[in-house]
């Protein structure tokens, strides 16, 4: 089992800040909801009982924070915003495990599997609007309401996209003639528009200044899509016992990367048998070991990996343009050579 402590050090630096944050927001729900959410994030058992459990990464709080600190400002100020974009993260996660009708999540059963789903979606609703409640909190901070504005604005913008990127995703799970362009449309709106908000955030509020904030933006959109082919890697070759996953994706007939690769490229038998394989109603084991041997064949994972990379270093581009110094980039490029590297 992982440990937080396998973090890099600029995600640790504001770990225990953030969970403050979090904490103090979440305790402002409903007595009924507020141990569902606290449930989720590892902070209490079924019974409401104290736990320390695992709690996730916190990748895109940690990402609005270092994206501050680059450009000279005060995270501290900025921690509601940090504090926003999680809650929206884990309200897409309660959501995705009723939709993926996944059992378990950081080694343990699911909100849905514990209180049922439409408790679970109750439960992730609200945590969709505690995320709003925490960023009108920028105020206390001195942040003045046409920022704040902005920032809302920027945050709703992705939220809508992430909901598209879940729609096609789902959507995508019934059809064989899915493009890598397709993928990476999806990708970029799934996972990559919260972590581009996170960094925007950041770099907005550290500034004041739009342009920054957009490279920041396009920063965290490529790092994104990196992050979410490392993590469909992951999903077909990451031991369950390390990543908190409880189903392989081809057992859950998701059309990630490598498969998508996968589909576009195979001909002949190899082809027919993908094909055939994925338009079952059911993968069993057996049937998902042989997805994996074709993936294997094909060198999916090789090419997965090979674009993950080519993202990063776009990001790294991205970030270069910003003009900061390279001093103050550091701890932005350790966090992002730790997303693609990753073994959780």
């Amino acid at each position: 089992m992982r440990a937080e402590n396998d973090l890099p050090k600029p995600f640790l630096a504001y770990r225990i800040a953030v969970q403050t944050e979090l904490e103090r927001t979440i305790a402002t729900c409903p007595a009924g909801l507020r141990g569902m959410l606290r449930y989720h994030m590892g902070w209490q058992d079924e019974q409401g009982h104290f736990c320390n459990r695992e709690s996730g990464k916190f990748i895109r709080s940690g990402l609005c924070l270092l994206s501050c600190e680059a450009v000279g400002g005060n995270p501290s100020q900025a921690m509601p915003a940090a504090a926003a974009v999680e809650l929206i993260h884990n309200f897409s996660l309660i959501h995705d495990d009723i939709q993926d009708a996944s059992d378990e999540r950081h080694h343990r059963p699911t909100v849905w599997k514990v209180w049922g789903q439409p408790q679970a979606i109750n439960a992730g609703d609200a945590m969709f609007t505690l995320a709003y409640l925490a960023l009108l909190r920028l105020k206390e901070k001195g942040i003045d309401s046409r920022k704040v504005s902005n920032c809302a604005r920027m945050l709703t913008l992705a939220c809508l996209e992430l909901c598209e990127g879940q729609y096609l995703d789902i959507e995508y799970e019934g059809r064989l003639d899915v493009a890598v362009s397709d993928y990476l449309d999806m990708a970029a709106k799934k996972t990559a528009a919260l972590l581009a908000a996170a960094a925007y955030l950041g770099g907005y509020l550290g500034s004041g200044d739009n342009n920054l904030a957009d490279l920041f933006h396009s920063f965290g959109k490529e790092l994104g899509i990196a992050f979410q082919i490392c993590d469909d890697i992951l999903g077909i070759w990451g031991t369950p016992q390390i990543t908190g996953k409880s189903a392989s994706d081809i057992a859950k007939k998701k059309k990630t990367l490598p498969v998508v690769y996968a589909l576009q490229s195979a001909d002949g038998e190899a082809k027919r048998k993908l094909e055939k394989l994925y338009s079952q109603d059911c993968m069993r084991d057996e049937h998902a070991e042989q997805v994996v041997g074709i993936l294997d064949q094909l060198r999916a994972r090789e090419y997965a990996q090979n674009l993950a990379e080519q993202c990063y270093r776009r990001a790294l581009a991205q970030l270069r343009a910003t003009g900061i110094d390279e001093q103050r980039q550091a701890s932005l490029r350790e966090a992002a050579r730790f997303l693609v590297e990753r073994k959780f």
